[in-house]
């Protein structure tokens, strides 16, 4: 007789062609954090259709949670090239404005409560268009310039859709409830805050998610303790006062000097004990001629820390120096919060529970346990709040041959290994449901 798990398995080897062709379509519609409108309507429509509780729009993410939102007048554009590219009414029209995402709730009688997380988003990048890149070669690069899903999250929500249609296929035989979270604008660690904020984990009891990613050795899936970093993402805008450069170079209060002061200095920041940091000037704009005391500038940087208060540590003295930076040459600053996370680590106790889970029930090859990498997660958000309930988290990787690097122009996956990630979720969800 099969077991729940030999039909899950089943199920998900067959329809590696439907991931492929889900994620293809992500792929080529690729939007950026807080302009996923098209995936979200594709997403909550298919929901719809599975028979799901579909929570979308303002009833996904806090409005004053959100960071990083782009202008009005950009996010009005790309709602209306969404519509352009097939997104659905009304979902899209819930979408609009940022407010994209989308919960599907699964209720199955008394039980635990599982949430799992899917980021849907893309980077600003610009996708390679030479044959040598697989998406170009088989035509289905990205037609959004500047956009790319260049670190998996259209497989992830491929994923998360494979998930849906088994588990309510099985709903007669679970015990509990799911939440599926397809989360936007993962990318600078602006989604998840607002989802959190918006009361979704509350009363969560486990809560789990994924990402794509090379392994060494023949694993299929990697487990491992955490390690992903605490950040913080700042804007900086230095405000002086415009003077002749040559005639009266005195009157002028100069933001550039203000600007390129703080980046020495920030850069100069103290190690710190307690754990490992990070500091990076990504962007420096200032300057209007060159014989012009400039009146404006901008940073945009990032710090990181091993754990949240190492990065509260660095955060802060960033904040000092860009004010006293500022205060040296006479301008004004306002520093803005443009995205967070927390540092992430995974339960022992449901990792272990996984490694046994892969082993015996799905047949797939698990890493031991292990020490994650240096990157930063706003899933840690879920999972802090879910273990501050009481509840546990985990993060996996689902294994995949990669092309390029992540976040690059070229990068790409292999996509059968979809299916494996569909199994740990599914699986996971019986698993912890007793059956």
């Amino acid at each position: 007789m099969r077991s729940i798990y030999d039909i899950i398995t089943e199920q998900a080897q067959a329809m590696i062609p439907q991931l492929r062709r889900r994620r293809r379509d992500f792929h080529t519609y690729a939007e950026s954090g807080w302009f996923e409108i098209r995936t979200s309507s594709l997403i909550a429509q298919r929901l719809t259709e599975l028979g799901y509780e579909v929570l979308t729009g303002r009833d996904v993410c806090l409005d004053e949670g959100r960071m990083g939102l782009p202008p009005a007048e950009v996010l009005a554009e790309q709602y209306q090239r969404a519509l352009d590219q097939g997104a659905v009414q009304p979902w899209a029209e819930r979408a609009k404005d940022g407010f994209t995402g989308v919960i599907g709730i699964l209720r199955c009688g008394e039980g635990p409560v599982i949430a799992m997380r899917f980021d849907i988003d893309a980077l600003g990048v610009f996708e390679d268009k030479s044959d040598s890149h697989r998406p170009a070669l088989e035509g289905f690069c990205s037609v959004n310039d500047g956009m790319m899903h260049a670190c998996g999250h259209d497989g992830h929500a491929s994923i998360g859709l494979g998930v849906a249609e088994i588990l309510v296929g099985l709903r007669d035989k679970l015990k509990g409830t799911v939440k599926l979270i397809f989360q936007p604008a993962e990318e600078g660690v602006r989604g998840a805050k607002a989802i959190v904020e918006h009361g979704h984990l509350d009363g969560v009891d486990y809560v789990i998610a994924t990402h794509m990613g090379d392994l060494d050795g023949d694993y299929q899936i990697g487990l491992s303790t955490g390690g992903t970093l605490a950040t913080s993402k700042l804007d900086v805008y230095f405000t002086g006062k415009a003077a002749h450069a040559g005639a009266v170079p005195e009157q002028g209060n100069n933001a550039m000097l203000a600007a390129a002061t703080a980046v020495l200095n920030l850069q100069a920041i103290p190690r710190c004990s307690t754990g490992e940091t990070r500091i990076n000037v990504g962007v420096l704009q200032a300057g209007s001629g060159r014989n012009v005391i400039c009146d404006r500038a901008k940073l945009e940087l990032e710090v990181r820390g091993a754990t949240t208060e190492t990065n509260r540590f660095v955060e802060d003295y960033a904040r000092r120096i860009v004010r006293s930076a500022a205060e040296m040459h006479g301008c004004g600053c306002e520093v803005k919060l443009m995205g967070a996370a927390e540092s992430l680590t995974s339960d022992r106790a449901l990792i272990d529970r996984c490694l046994t889970v892969c082993a015996e029930k799905l047949g797939l090859r698990a890493t031991p346990p292990r020490s994650g990498g240096g990157a930063s997660e706003d899933y840690a958000y879920m999972v802090n709040r879910v273990r501050a309930q009481g509840g546990q988290g985990l993060f996996f990787s689902t294994a995949t041959p990669c092309a390029g690097p992540f976040h690059s122009k070229g990068f790409d996956f292999q996509e059968d290994a979809l299916a494996n990630g569909v199994k740990v979720f599914c699986g996971m969800a019986c698993d912890l449901m007793g059956l």
